[in-house]
């Protein structure tokens, strides 16, 4: 922990530096690592002193809407965003009758589909049991705008509102994602992050299909965990596209294509 502590201080430095003060009450520090790897740290100080005060590690930390906890399972964040939406449904059922249908799907897709979809591709490679509440929350929006029981089947509802299953809006914000990077409409640190097949080994390459098919390379990793950054998640997710959808230059077509597709894909239909 000597780094975080020599980190700390300079920033504590800095912030003197341009007469600012460092607000210890809001600061944070989490470990991330496997659970074997936390295990040895539990024995060590791992504090860290910010001006007078001395800061405690923590198991869950917010960062920008997302909650981080040390072994990076995203189950904090689920959650909390699982229960932020059924508080808003709850609300929305007491409305429901007045509203009528249209303006409901309407404040759902706002109060509620909108938190789904808030950063979901920071939960690509999560197992379904990690991802079930936000699919139950998501089967419980439908159910409130058709008014079904909890036993009745939600499947005619979602494919009626046209909402792809939780899962499959990963994927679909992880493509989405892997299109700005392939028409540099995205920040350079993403851009940074991947690498494409005609840029990797070009000699080699140059006959490939792959160079010609705007194809992502896959990059090599050391353990499953791995799966879930971005730079293989991305890449996977992009390269499993059809050509016809992967060398669409318009968003907006692009968008609709992929929707479409996955749409197809989720529910067996088309």
């Amino acid at each position: 922990m000597y780094s975080a502590q020599c980190c700390a201080d300079k920033i504590n430095l800095w912030c003197k530096s341009r007469r600012l003060q460092l607000n210890a009450s809001k600061t944070e520090l989490i470990r991330f690592g496997s659970q074997s790897n936390l295990a040895k740290l539990s024995c060590t100080d791992c504090t860290i002193q910010v001006g007078s005060s001395t800061i405690q590690p923590s198991t869950v930390v917010r960062d920008l809407g997302l909650h981080l906890d040390s072994q990076l399972s995203m189950k904090q964040h689920v959650a909390k965003v699982a229960a932020t939406c059924y508080y808003q449904l709850r609300r929305l059922r007491q409305i429901r009758q007045r509203v009528g249908r249209e303006v409901t799907i309407c404040l759902i897709l706002a109060t509620v589909m909108s938190r789904i979809d808030y950063c979901n591709s920071a939960l690509a490679g999560l197992p379904q049991s990690t991802l079930a509440p936000l699919q139950q929350v998501q089967n419980a929006a439908a159910r409130l705008v058709f008014e079904l029981g909890a036993r009745e089947l939600v499947t005619p509802s979602l494919l009626q509102l046209h909402w792809l299953p939780v899962c499959w809006r990963i994927q679909y914000k992880l493509c989405c994602l892997m299109h700005s990077v392939s028409h540099g409409n995205c920040p350079v640190y993403l851009k940074n992050m991947v690498q494409s097949a005609s840029a990797s080994r070009p000699q080699l390459r140059q006959r490939l299909r792959s160079t010609s098919s705007n194809y992502f390379t896959l990059p090599q990793l050391r353990s499953k965990f791995g799966e879930r950054a971005f730079s293989h998640a991305g890449p996977s997710a992009w390269n499993s596209l059809p050509d016809s959808i992967r060398t669409e230059p318009n968003s907006a077509v692009f968008r609709k294509y992929l929707k479409t597709h996955f749409f197809c894909s989720a529910f067996n239909v088309c």
